[in-house]
């Protein structure tokens, strides 16, 4: 019986003209790759994989907690600054790469960086044209109500830059105190740039954290943002981790209470060294009843006192109330253990 496909030919599958040495053409290249487009074109193949802008964020409570309390603690700061009614609210908290953050400020602006001490390394503070001007106006008594009239292309002033850096000043000392509850931390403002290239604290592909700030004072106003990257917090993240303040990982605060209060009770042994003389081993099989043996130490001279044969303080032996009785004379606390 013969087969029903005997006559059929199957077709060749497709392969990529690879030439006479086994190399890829252009075809291929592009397919495994991804093809250049123009603007607007999707991504294929690698080029989608590595120029992806997708971000796998760690959600930090506690510094979604330190941004929330700013905000309060910046509105009272700025009412004193500029006697103005402030709103300051919190616009955002995201993640994003240094390098698409660098590109994507609004310029004019002006990009303050700070140095945290503890964490010994930076972060920046930029903040929008809008805000520069309210902030330059609130302080020279100018018009309130009404958009700041900007000029292009024009520079900061050095008075702008010093009221600005005023108003800088304060955000990163209420930064320091809303993050005193979790970890203390000296964050000082190094310089204020006006141009993103010269603020390259990290990699343009390195991960920060951004919160971003709305501040509005008598229909005018901006917005500012601190990035902090995942390098800086870095210490701390532990801390920052946490679902609630003072988080205490599964510690028994009862149980520790409990067992600090026993210990307490525990009775201690101390011995007190009168003296010590190396002496052979047929001396000592010759002790008899009533022998004395010289120590060569003076009465007055302090000894050994020990706990479990380690030395924790000085004592000077005596008599109290017809008993044997010694008495301190170093603190124990700070006696160098031998």
């Amino acid at each position: 019986m013969s087969d029903d496909f005997d006559d059929f030919d199957l077709p060749e599958p497709p392969r990529i003209d690879q030439g006479a040495e086994g190399l890829l053409d252009q075809a291929g290249i592009d397919a495994l790759f991804g093809q250049v487009g123009g603007f607007g074109q999707p991504k294929q193949g690698l080029r989608a994989v590595i120029e992806s802008n997708v971000i796998s964020r760690e959600r930090l409570p506690m510094l979604e907690v330190v941004f929330d309390r700013m905000v309060r603690i910046f509105a009272t700061s700025m009412r004193n600054l500029t006697s103005d009614a402030i709103d300051v609210s919190l616009e955002e908290v995201t993640s994003i790469r240094f390098g698409d953050y660098l590109n994507h400020i609004m310029l004019p602006a002006m990009i303050g960086v700070f140095r945290v001490e503890e964490w010994e390394n930076y972060g920046l503070v930029t903040v929008d044209s809008g805000l520069i001007y309210a902030v330059v106006d609130a302080l020279l008594g100018g018009r309130r109500g009404g958009e700041p009239l900007m000029i292009d292309g024009r520079g900061f002033t050095t008075i702008e830059t010093d009221l600005v850096s005023r108003m800088l000043g304060h955000v990163l000392s209420d930064l320091s105190t809303s993050m005193a509850p979790i970890t203390p931390t000296t964050i000082e403002l190094e310089r204020v740039e006006s141009s993103p290239r010269f603020v390259a604290i990290a990699g343009t592909t390195n991960v920060c954290a951004v919160a971003t700030f709305r501040v509005d004072m008598d229909e005018r106003g901006g917005s500012f943002s601190i990035l902090l990257p995942y390098a800086t917090i870095e210490p701390v993240r532990h801390l920052l981790n946490q679902r609630f303040m003072g988080e205490k990982l599964g510690r028994d605060t009862i149980w520790e209470s409990h067992m600090a209060s026993e210990v307490r009770k525990v009775d201690v042994t101390l011995d007190v060294l009168l003296g010590e003389r190396d002496m052979e081993l047929g001396v000592v099989r010759d002790f008899k009843v009533g022998q004395t043996i010289p120590l060569f130490a003076d009465p007055d001279q302090p000894l050994d006192m020990q706990c479990g044969g380690v030395t924790i303080g000085r004592a000077q032996i005596g008599q109290r109330s017809n008993k044997i009785a010694v008495r301190l004379v170093s603190d124990i606390a700070k006696e160098k253990r031998a």
